[in-house]
């Protein structure tokens, strides 16, 4: 009855995949099409039947029908990585996922991402992600640290650090711009779009560091040239000998020059 429940179960979570794939993807059009031609669902549903024989005795087999759904799909999970509940790997090709990684639900992975390890140690070396996590192409999560909920990670980013719940972080290495997402806008972020895409890091319309740098370095740079001016116009109505007004601000060979007596 244990074993029947188990396996009952089992379904349960597969066709939880199946239907998250339609709440997310646009081009899923009806369950039969996402279970025949999905390679991302085929990956999962491999991968909770090599896990559940990971838990047994038959960790050979579990490796043997982990490997087989890398042929198959491109996608390579290890069996004993733990993947929570309505798990959505979009297109999945080059997608790895390392041993002692733990997912939990509502997490969405896109093609090329690798959550992998830096140590050879043994123990916990890969990332964990928490509920409703979002991770962009191309993305790189390395180590064995959390990403909290409903953080969204841009494409191609090489994360190496924590991601508070709520963030986004971007680039490499990768950088946190928004912290502060609202709970309802972090619940229809994916459906949205708003504020972020996985194909392209992240939106224009949300703050970046490094430009947002850059604008005040040039704010800075106007305020001290009008001011140099000033000073320089300044100089002129003391100075009338040394500088030309109509013509041209203070220049280094306009400045008197006061010999050591």
């Amino acid at each position: 009855m244990g074993r029947f429940a188990s396996w009952r179960r089992l379904a349960e979570q597969i066709r939880e995949d199946i239907h998250a794939v339609l709440d997310r993807d646009p081009a899923a059009r009806n369950a039969a099409e996402v279970a025949l031609t999905y390679p991302g669902v085929h990956a999962v549903a491999m991968h909770r039947v090599a896990h559940a024989l990971w838990q047994t005795r038959f960790k050979g087999s579990a490796r043997g029908l982990a490997a087989f759904s890398r042929f198959l799909t491109g996608i390579e999970i290890h069996p004993a990585a733990q993947i929570g509940r309505r798990f959505f790997i979009d297109h999945g090709m080059g997608v790895v996922i390392g041993e002692t990684v733990e997912i939990g639900n509502d997490v969405t992975l896109y093609q090329g991402v690798t959550l992998g390890g830096t140590t050879l140690n043994k123990g916990k070396r890969h990332p964990t992600l928490e509920d409703g996590v979002v991770v962009g192409a191309g993305a790189k999560v390395l180590g064995p640290f959390t990403v909290g909920a409903h953080a969204k990670i841009g494409s191609n980013a090489v994360v190496t650090k924590p991601v508070p719940p709520g963030a986004t972080a971007v680039g490499s290495a990768a950088r946190l711009i928004d912290k502060s997402q609202p709970d309802e806008a972090r619940r229809q972020a994916y459906a949205s779009r708003i504020g972020f895409s996985p194909y392209a890091g992240a939106s224009p319309d949300l703050p970046d560091p490094i430009l947002d740098a850059i604008r005040v370095l040039l704010d800075h740079m106007q305020r001290s040239d009008k001011r140099v001016d000033e000073v320089a116009r300044a100089l002129c109505e003391l100075h009338p000998d040394f500088c030309d007004k109509k013509v041209k601000p203070l220049c280094a060979e306009d400045i008197p020059v006061v010999k050591a007596q």
